[in-house]
């Protein structure tokens, strides 16, 4: 699906679960850098970001949540292969144990 209105922004939502032998350490550092990647592709238009506080336990041991927001399809098709998206898959691979992606047009 192509964007349908001038307001509808394409989300990119992220879902972490980490591996039983990752450090708190380990895991601040998944979360610096994802934090850091607006500053690193023009292309993301917001990102934001948290961790798990619901009292359901429907979470399926994912804890980390990632939202990022682009304009269009483009800038996230320019977002996937980009050098420093890539180096932070790299970085976070001894760490993340499974990663759930979504990605939706937003409607109001």
């Amino acid at each position: 699906m192509t964007e349908n209105l001038a307001t509808s922004v394409l989300r990119h939502v992220v879902l972490f679960n980490f591996k039983a032998t990752a450090t708190p350490a380990q895991s601040q550092e998944v979360e610096r850098a994802f934090v850091a990647l607006p500053t690193q592709i023009p292309n993301i238009r917001t990102l934001e970001w948290g961790t798990n506080v619901s009292p359901e336990n429907l979470s399926a041991g994912y804890t980390h949540c990632f939202l990022l927001t682009f304009a269009t399809e483009a800038d996230r098709d320019a977002y996937l292969p980009h050098p420093a998206h890539k180096a932070f898959v790299a970085l976070i691979q001894p760490y993340v144990g499974q990663v759930l992606v979504v990605d939706y047009w937003s409607q109001a």
